[in-house]
């Protein structure tokens, strides 16, 4: 979950190993969804668009390989250490807020807790705090206000002990809408800030 919340493909890329070339693996994100992943030479396309689709590309000029499926017994053996040094996924967390203002939604309010326990489980050092807007006034008003709400974010986990070194705040203003909206429309959903914790 970021911004926007896009399908996570996670694509392994392995070149050198064993054999010459690049073998590319679609894997299942967390949550049980798919991307989809075009692997292209000048010779030709694979597209790739489920579990366990895999092809593999000699060099540079060559045709990608039929597409095959590997079931997961055996992306396990084959990439079973490079899938655990894959770092762990951030935990995101979405905090919506009142119209112009920095004020936490009442549904909001019972996330800071559960983004605490998160920094708490997972010893984070690493905790990004993004505040966006929607696309209501000024564009420089949004960038204030959504820095506000990060800030705001912020200083509620502060007041738990969250140490502040740890923590990063952004403003994102009416950028990266997770609703894409025409200018000047209401859209609740845009005015959030997004903690990921890593």
């Amino acid at each position: 979950m970021i911004a926007r919340i896009l399908l996570l493909i996670l694509c392994l890329a392995f070149a050198g190993c064993a054999t010459k070339g690049t073998t590319v693996v679609l894997l299942e994100d967390l949550d049980g969804s798919v991307g989809q992943v075009q692997v292209s030479t000048p010779a030709g396309t694979q597209h790739l668009s489920a579990a366990g689709h895999s092809t593999r590309v000699s060099d540079s000029s060559a045709t990608p390989d039929a597409l095959r499926t590997l079931d997961q017994k055996k992306i396990e053996r084959e990439y079973g250490p490079v899938l655990q040094a894959m770092p762990t996924p951030p935990e995101t967390f979405l905090l919506y807020f009142e119209f112009g203002r920095s004020e936490l939604t009442a549904e909001s309010k019972p996330v800071p807790p559960m983004i605490i326990e998160a920094i708490t489980r997972r010893n984070s050092r690493d905790v990004r705090i993004n505040g966006h807007s929607d696309t209501i006034g000024q564009r420089e008003d949004n960038a204030r206000l959504s820095l506000e709400r990060a800030e705001g974010a912020r200083d509620i986990l502060i007041k738990e002990g969250i140490d502040p070194s740890i923590m990063q705040v952004f403003s994102h203003g009416e950028g990266n809408l997770l609703i894409p909206t025409a200018d000047d429309t209401p859209e609740p959903r845009n005015r959030r800030v997004e903690v990921l914790v890593r």
